[in-house]
C-alpha cells in the first residue's frame, strides 16, 4: 500500500513546521513578512513537487533557497533602478560648447538650480517639449511644470544676470 498524504496531512505539516521555517527564513532577509512569504512559496513548491513531509531537511534547504532567490532579485532589481535613474540623470543634464565664460556661467547657473525646475527648463528649452508633455511625462500638472519653468527662468535670470 502507497504511503497516501492528504492535504490535511500538509495542513497540520505546515501549522507545526511554519514557525521555525520562519525563525529560519528571517535569517535571510530583513521583515517578518518577507520571511513568511519565502515559507510559504516554499513550501508550495515542496508541495508541488510531492516531496515527502518527513524530508525535514530539503524542505528547510528549499526555504534557504528561496530566500536566496529572492535577495539575487532583489539585488538584480536595486542595480538595474540605479541604472535607469544614473541614465536619467546624465541624459537630462544639457550639454554645453564651452567656447565663452557665458556659456560655462549659464551651466554653473543652471546645475544651481532645483532637480525638478532643471528637469522642466531642459525638457521644454533643449528637448522642445510642451508642458503638456512635460506634465504627462512627469506625472504633474501642466500648471506645475508651467510653474517649474517659470521659476527656473526667475532663478537663471536672477543668478546669470547677477554674474554679467
Amino acid at each position: 500500500m502507497e504511503n497516501v498524504v492528504t492535504h490535511e496531512d500538509w495542513k497540520v505539516c505546515f501549522s507545526e513546521l511554519a514557525p521555525g521555517l520562519v525563525l529560519f527564513a528571517r535569517q535571510f532577509v530583513r521583515t517578518s513578512a518577507d520571511a513568511e512569504d519565502i515559507v510559504q512559496d516554499a513550501f508550495v513548491r515542496f508541495w508541488r513537487k510531492e516531496h515527502s513531509i518527513e524530508n525535514r531537511g530539503l524542505l528547510y534547504a528549499t526555504v534557504r533557497s528561496v530566500a536566496l532567490d529572492l535577495l539575487r532579485r532583489d539585488a538584480r532589481r536595486a542595480r538595474r533602478e540605479a541604472n535607469a535613474a544614473l541614465e536619467v540623470e546624465q541624459s537630462t543634464l544639457p550639454q554645453f560648447d564651452f567656447d565663452d565664460g557665458s556659456q560655462r556661467e549659464l551651466a554653473a547657473a543652471i546645475d544651481l538650480l532645483p532637480v525638478e525646475q532643471r528637469e522642466v527648463l531642459v525638457m521644454k528649452i533643449w528637448n522642445e517639449l510642451t508642458f503638456a508633455e512635460i506634465a504627462g511625462a512627469l506625472e504633474i500638472s501642466q500648471n506645475t511644470a508651467a510653474s517649474r519653468y517659470r521659476y527656473a527662468l526667475a532663478a537663471l535670470k536672477k543668478n546669470f544676470v547677477a554674474h554679467e
